[in-house]
């Protein structure tokens, strides 16, 4: 029953068409979009981007307009915005993109973890753990690509556009070591996956088991963080009845005091992904500048 979910999670996960029957609801509900006027705002950022001349997306079509929309609650100049910061790292980090082989980045392994539940009050639930990245066996940047390349793809879905998520950053096992790999560029860089430079809707992010060392680490990234953002950022320490307080134990993994039985790690995620794929995802994903090889 468990791995019959997954397949069909798994089938859901490379959709990609905004008319999705079971999240219109939930869209009007999060995002602010209304059917009746969502073709005119979609028109209207189409017109702004061309007027203002801030940007060179390379898309234009309605599906890839609307994923801003949905991110910034159909406010459009706040949409455009996000679009241009979009554009602007793209156009200034094109190795974490180009040329990347897509199927290799599963080399990361368990670093990465997601939760495909993707209820209404969580979204997706995306776990980093940090502490167990050895960064003698891979750079840092890897680190970065795997985050990109997993916001590419699940934003393809129109579930996530509207359901967003939560990320759990896990800091157990974190080290000296690993603060020297935490240059500025990569701060920076972290942070704008996590909703400043991509369309995503991001609910929260949580912190947990971390130490004294968490003070150098956070100084790092704090000044690249959104003044609005703060509000969505939670440290719990080692307290998991705290975490439970924001994420149901129910889409939790058993060793953060859940229940959750359907988490993945990154190289599972990117072998289903690589199995249900069709041409149309070959191409947006080449289109972006990754090797999608067979």
């Amino acid at each position: 029953m468990y791995e019959c979910f997954l397949e069909i999670a798994f089938e859901a996960e490379l959709k990609n068409t905004h008319e999705d029957p079971e999240c219109l609801a939930l869209a009007f509900e999060q995002c602010n979009e209304n059917p009746v006027t969502r073709d005119a705002s979609i028109r209207e950022l189409r017109d702004m981007i061309y007027e203002r001349g801030e940007c060179e997306p390379h898309r234009t079509d309605d599906a890839f307009l609307l994923r801003f929309l949905r991110a910034r609650d159909f406010i459009v100049p706040r949409a455009h915005k996000l679009l241009v910061r979009y554009c602007n790292f793209r156009a200034e980090y094109p190795h974490l993109y180009k040329n990347v082989d897509l199927w290799g980045l599963t080399k990361v392994k368990d670093i990465y973890e997601g939760s495909m539940l993707d209820r209404p009050d969580v979204g997706r639930l995306t776990i980093f753990r940090f502490g167990t990245w050895n960064p003698s066996e891979l750079p840092i940047e890897d680190l970065v690509r795997v985050g990109l390349a997993m916001a590419e793809i699940g934003i393809r879905q129109p579930k996530l556009q509207v359901l967003g998520g939560f990320v759990i950053l896990d800091m157990e096992g974190f080290s000296l070591q690993h603060i020297a790999t935490l240059t500025p560029t990569i701060a920076y860089q972290m942070v704008c996956l996590l909703g400043v430079a991509t369309p995503g809707r991001l609910q929260g992010c949580h912190i947990i088991n971390y130490n004294w060392l968490l003070n150098s680490f956070f100084y790092i990234f704090k000044r690249f963080i959104p003044q609005q953002a703060w509000g969505r950022i939670f440290f719990h320490g080692h307290d998991l009845k705290s975490l439970h307080q924001h994420i149901d134990p129910e889409c939790l993994p058993k060793r953060y005091g859940g229940t959750c039985r359907n988490h993945v790690s990154i190289g599972q995620w990117f072998q289903k992904i690589k199995k249900y794929r069709d041409e149309q995802f070959d191409k947006e994903m080449k289109d972006l500048g990754y090797l999608v090889k067979e």
